[in-house]
């Protein structure tokens, strides 16, 4: 086990008392065995609405809804002990009002066991985050590249630049302000995301914001090379077990036309198996 794994999972507080010495490390999943995989190396698990672009097939998250978010939340909650579980609220379910946001979140929070909501947004979001605080539930803040809302920014497009730098900053401070104890950065200049965890008492969480963050995450079947759609410059692959199992599914289906699986191995025989051997 990691020497960084938690007999108990952390809270929200804990995350943040992270800020400014260790990493924290994260990633999202949307399964029980994945989950399994993950926990004792993860201090929080995201359950991502990129579940819609990597589970379901959808051409961006907009599609999600809050049934998919609550289904994959109690499947990686069965997966979890030692690491928080963190799940997004999903497009629709809380820009409307505080109060929209309050009823989902806390559906969310009640139906998966979830330690905090996610949601996008910066200082438009303060009111809401602030609101939901308020009522007991932690929120992990996303500025940055928002993917919630392309339809607006002009796409999967780098945050922050230029003269973009100032509004940038002045988000990720009213997230902060309003009580959110993390914020995920998204495609957001290195230079700047380093400026913005310099200045926020709460940990910066990146995601294609450079290795100054105070942690990172990263989309597990990204990273796996399991979801080959497309691959974002911030993504590293650090296995293609896609790839993999590809070349495992020609070899068996292979094998079927060839008829040279099943095996005798494989097979049970009419006789009865010698005692404890189950064969």
């Amino acid at each position: 086990m990691s020497a960084t794994a938690h007999k108990t999972a952390p809270l929200p507080d804990d995350i943040r008392a992270m800020k400014g010495h260790t990493p924290i490390v994260s990633l999202t999943a949307y399964t029980t065995p994945m989950a399994q995989m993950m926990d004792a190396e993860c201090d929080f698990v995201l359950v991502g609405d990129s579940v819609g672009m990597v589970l379901h097939g959808l051409p961006s998250t907009l599609g999600v809804t809050m049934d998919m978010m609550v289904m994959h939340g109690r499947a990686v909650a069965r997966g979890l002990k030692s690491a928080m579980m963190v799940v997004d609220m999903p497009f629709g379910s809380y820009e409307e009002s505080p109060q929209q946001a309050f009823r989902n979140a806390a559906r969310i929070m009640a139906e998966t066991g979830a330690g905090a909501v996610k949601l996008e947004g910066g200082q438009h979001m303060a009111e809401t985050i602030a609101f939901l605080v308020a009522r007991g539930i932690p929120v992990m803040a996303h500025v940055g590249l928002t993917p919630q809302s392309i339809n607006t920014i002009g796409g999967y497009k780098v945050q922050g630049r230029g003269d973009a730098a100032a509004a940038l900053m002045a988000d990720a401070r009213a997230v902060s302000e309003a009580g959110a104890f993390a914020v995920v950065l998204e495609k957001v200049p290195a230079d700047l995301a380093d400026q913005i965890t310099a200045d926020l008492p709460i940990p910066t969480i990146g995601i294609g914001a450079g290795a100054g963050c105070d942690g990172q995450i990263l989309v597990v079947d990204d990273m796996l090379g399991l979801f080959t759609a497309f691959k974002p410059k911030f993504v590293k692959r650090y296995a293609a077990l896609g790839a993999d199992g590809t070349a495992a599914i020609a070899d068996y289906a292979a094998e079927v036309r060839a008829r040279t699986f099943p095996a005798p191995e494989h097979t049970f025989s009419a006789e009865a198996p010698a005692k404890g051997t189950g064969k």
